[in-house]
């Protein structure tokens, strides 16, 4: 479903990323790791179609999904209305579950601000699950999360993949999440013109 082959990226004169290529298929999860600074974000926004200047080629359905590291909700809209400002046509009802399926049952109404941390997580997958995305895209969801938190988001999350079966794509520095979530862990090492896959 999903091709990548990058040939190079840069930013200026200076390499980033290439050569390197993968695939992700359907109802596949695919974790990407490295160390800080290696140019996971970059390859993420490649990918996503973000940033699209790259030279190589990336073939992606259209009807994917991103979930950020920070929520990305908007401040003053309530949590309801987050969900159903990005799924135009959604009926309400069908907000409302995805709400619930998330545990937020109850919290419509509530404004981002009115909402801790892993609730604003909670309301972000339940903003990307509600359109059924064929692809996924999560840039480190569970960090800065306490570890009972993030425990529970993986479940959550581990739940909604098997539910909807996209093709998914997450960054994350934590091998414990990588093994847990996905069915194959890609690394990024340094190579001689840019980052490179292990």
């Amino acid at each position: 479903m999903i091709r990548v082959n990058i040939r190079q990226k840069r930013f200026g004169m200076v390499p980033v990323l290439g050569p390197l290529a993968f695939d992700i298929a359907a109802g596949e999860t695919v974790a990407l790791t490295g160390p800080s600074g290696i140019g996971k974000t970059t390859l993420l926004r490649l990918v996503a179609g973000i940033d699209p200047v790259f030279d190589g080629q990336i073939d992606r359905p259209d009807h994917q999904a991103i979930v950020f590291q920070e929520p990305t909700l908007l401040p003053w809209r309530c949590a309801l209305d987050n969900l159903m400002l990005v799924h135009s046509g959604l009926p309400r009802a069908d907000a409302e579950t995805a709400l619930g399926a998330v545990g937020l049952c109850g919290k419509g109404s509530l404004f981002p601000g009115q909402l801790s941390l892993g609730q604003q997580r909670r309301l972000s997958l339940a903003r990307a699950f509600a359109g059924r995305p064929e692809f996924l895209i999560m840039d480190e969801p569970f960090v800065s999360l306490d570890a009972e938190t993030a425990d529970a988001m993986l479940s959550l999350t581990e739940e909604l993949i098997a539910q909807h079966q996209p093709a998914t794509l997450f960054v994350t520095h934590s091998m414990t999440e990588a093994e847990r979530l996905a069915d194959r862990v890609l690394e990024l090492k340094t190579g001689p013109d840019g980052a490179v896959l292990a």
